[in-house]
């Protein structure tokens, strides 16, 4: 993917902040409506985006009753679309589904504080990791990640959990992150062998400060 499409990615990507500043206005019960009814409405329209032949039909059927600026707007946003689609997402599953999972997944089983720092990781952390990767990346890992976007992760991880959870378990939390980040789950796989990264990051994240804040 062009850094253009990445930064295209990534900016639609950390409108999953919402989700951490929904429920710290709002509470609990707000934002799991929210992301539930997020969630609801993803898997509704995903055919549409995986399918083909079902966008073509909905906009033949469009053009019955609107205009020609209509159907090219459109097209225009399915461009955009397929622009910042990962190659092995084209026909499945796509990050938004299990992005709104996951969170659903963390906000319900963990507390405020671990929920609202694992989403916020993993979203800010994942951006800057492949903004930071793509733009100075020098030193590269065998699956073509690097040092520098890694290092972006861990930093800016830990301090969205320093005034959460304290020092000790935002080191923690985020070399959890960082490592998930970097290898994916389970590691050595690949990607399409793999739990998506919007899924396994938060999870991840939320789990490690979860048991260590247990254990310490």
């Amino acid at each position: 993917m062009s850094m253009r499409g990445e930064i295209k990615r990534k900016s639609l990507h950390l409108t999953g902040l919402l989700v951490p500043g929904l429920y710290i206005l709002f509470g609990k019960d707000v934002v799991l409506t929210m992301v539930g009814l997020a969630f609801f409405l993803f898997v509704i329209l995903e055919p549409f985006r995986i399918i083909e032949e079902l966008r073509d039909d909905i906009k033949r059927r469009l053009k019955i009753y609107v205009d020609d600026e209509v159907i090219e707007r459109v097209e225009v946003l399915e461009r955009h679309l397929d622009e910042i689609t990962r190659s092995h997402e084209r026909y499945r599953v796509a990050a938004h589904i299990y992005f709104t999972a996951a969170s659903f997944v963390v906000v319900y089983f963990f507390p405020p504080e671990i929920a609202v720092g694992a989403i916020t990781v993993a979203t800010v952390g994942d951006a800057l990791a492949a903004i930071i990767g793509k733009s100075f990346g020098r030193h590269r890992f065998s699956n073509g990640k690097s040092l520098e976007g890694s290092t972006a992760y861990f930093a800016s991880g830990f301090l969205i959990l320093l005034p959460l959870v304290g020092p000790v378990l935002a080191v923690l939390g985020s070399l959890i992150g960082t490592l998930v980040e970097l290898y994916g789950l389970p590691p050595g796989k690949q990607p399409e062998d793999q739990l998506d990264d919007n899924f396994s990051n938060q999870l991840a994240v939320a789990l490690a400060l979860y048991v260590f804040g247990l254990i310490l």
